[in-house]
């Protein structure tokens, strides 16, 4: 097969990714973008494997099948509500292939044979020309390091993710200094690249980098909340991206490339979305929670005798009478796994001629897009589900904001209190609504540790328990009446 037409198949499997992101932007094409871009990369792989020699296939063919297996399994028993921490452990595999892709590379372009792991902090005599002649040996000897550096960091940094949203790590862990002692880390890890670029043969400074590196993407990671999850996987997206960019560049192959900037860059994008959406700084997500300011506010002098409670079936019929209703989803509905049971309460109203569509804050949940996915689980229509610049200007003429589990993302602080943590973060102005139905445990705080005063207003009615539960409830009474 001839290179031009390698790189002709090449540019066909590029547009196939562009066309999959484009897709990718609207839950209608979500399907097709899907379709679309792993099109591309079945093809992207299929040409790089018959022009590569010496390929031992049985190898290949082993991988595709424990692979395949894997990934059947995975996507048959993930459940749509575990699908951020999926993400994550997806993000972690992309930059744990492209780190093993830059050590193979170096190890194999060393001539490094080790028998034991001391071998490794052993310098090596390297061929003056197994990276190649000046310009070229050292951009080769840049990709191969700063590959292991970023996928390396993407590995610990996805799978401290992983089990942060699979609740498996509860505390959060950080160096002392913070900050500084990540910023020491990565000035170690940069460091160690440069010395390895004037010392190709010393294995210790590649032994550094990986070292460091695994060690950047935990302490990164750790000390961050869960509510700031969206940010993390959207960046670690990112991460991977570049990571799989620059293994193009050690490989030499245009598509790898392709697809690793299109990754990484369309992250970067995400994640700057994501943290205007909740007016935060990235550097203020990455390295610490949401700032301390203001006063002390005490919830109690909130709450205090101001909280109506109401009951499933005195809400039924509120809906009953009601012309419009807004629900909004948060990471209660996907906690309490409400997705089903909402789209049901949704049908009721709507066979009663009320008019439903869904408030969707961009970082509700814990991933980009997590309430999308969860409620396009349950059928419910791609037109229904309205962005929160759309759904604002309506509130004003609901007659029934539902709220589940969504804390922060509708707290009137946000707009209202000048100086509280959250000031200026966009919300979704549910309190403008007639009447407010908070579906919620307790009235115990969102992430930012705040009170929220919609809670207390004379036009919000608290509905305690498991949001799927009382939901359930809901459409019962209202089907009986």
């Amino acid at each position: 097969m001839s290179g031009s037409l390698i790189n002709l198949i090449y540019l066909i499997a590029g547009i196939l990714f562009i066309l999959g992101i484009k897709g990718l932007t609207k839950p209608k094409t979500a399907v097709r973008g899907n379709f679309l871009s792993a099109l591309g990369m079945l093809i992207a792989v299929v040409v790089t494997l018959f022009t590569i020699n010496d390929v031992d296939f049985t190898y290949v063919l082993a991988g595709v099948g424990v692979g395949g297996i894997v990934g059947v399994v995975m996507a048959l028993r993930i459940q749509m509500t575990s699908m951020p921490q999926m993400v994550a452990l997806l993000n972690g595999f992309g930059g744990g292939a492209s780190l093993s892709i830059a050590l193979a590379e170096y190890v194999t372009r060393t001539g490094i044979n080790p028998t034991s792991v001391s071998d490794f902090f052993q310098p090596t005599a390297v061929a003056a020309s197994a990276f190649g002649e000046g310009a070229e040996a050292t951009i080769a000897l840049m990709s191969i390091s700063l590959t292991v550096l970023i996928g390396a960091v993407t590995l610990t940094g996805s799978l401290v993710a992983f089990s942060k949203l699979q609740e498996l790590m509860k505390k959060s862990y950080g160096l002392p200094g913070g900050p500084v002692g990540n910023g020491i880390l990565l000035l170690g890890a940069l460091a160690a690249v440069a010395f390895l670029v004037m010392n190709p043969g010393n294995t210790m400074a590649m032994v550094a980098i990986l070292g460091l590196a695994l060690l950047l993407g935990l302490f990164l990671v750790m000390p961050i909340g869960g509510a700031d999850m969206p940010v993390v996987i959207a960046l670690l997206n990112s991460y991977s991206g570049i990571a799989a960019a620059l293994a193009g560049f050690i490989l030499g192959n245009t598509v790898l490339i392709i697809a690793g900037s299109l990754v990484g860059t369309s992250g970067l994008i995400l994640t700057r979305i994501m943290c205007v959406a909740m007016n935060r700084s990235l550097a203020n997500v990455l390295f610490g929670k949401m700032a301390a300011g203001g006063e002390t506010i005490d919830a109690d002098e909130i709450y205090d005798g101001k909280v109506t409670s109401a009951q499933p079936d005195e809400v039924a019929m509120l809906l009953e009478t009601a012309q419009r209703v807004v629900i909004v989803p948060g990471y209660g509905m996907a906690m309490a796994q409400a997705q089903h049971a909402v789209r049901e309460l949704a049908d009721a109203m709507e066979s009663k001629g009320v008019e439903v569509e869904y408030g969707i804050h961009p970082v509700a949940g814990r991933m980009p897009g997590h309430m999308n996915v969860l409620l396009a689980e349950a059928e419910v229509p791609y037109d229904k589900l309205v962005e929160m610049e759309r759904i604002n200007p309506t509130f004003e003429d609901t007659d029934v904001v539902i709220v589940i589990g969504a804390n922060d993302v509708t707290n009137p602080m946000a707009r209202d209190v000048e100086g509280s943590p959250i000031y200026g973060m966009p919300i979704l102005n549910v309190d403008k609504a007639k009447t407010v139905v908070v579906i919620k445990r307790s009235l115990s705080p969102g992430f930012a540790g705040l009170p929220n005063p919609l809670f207390a207003m004379d036009h919000t009615l608290m509905v305690y328990g498991d949001g799927k539960k009382a939901v359930i409830e809901m459409t019962t009474a209202l089907n009986q009446l």
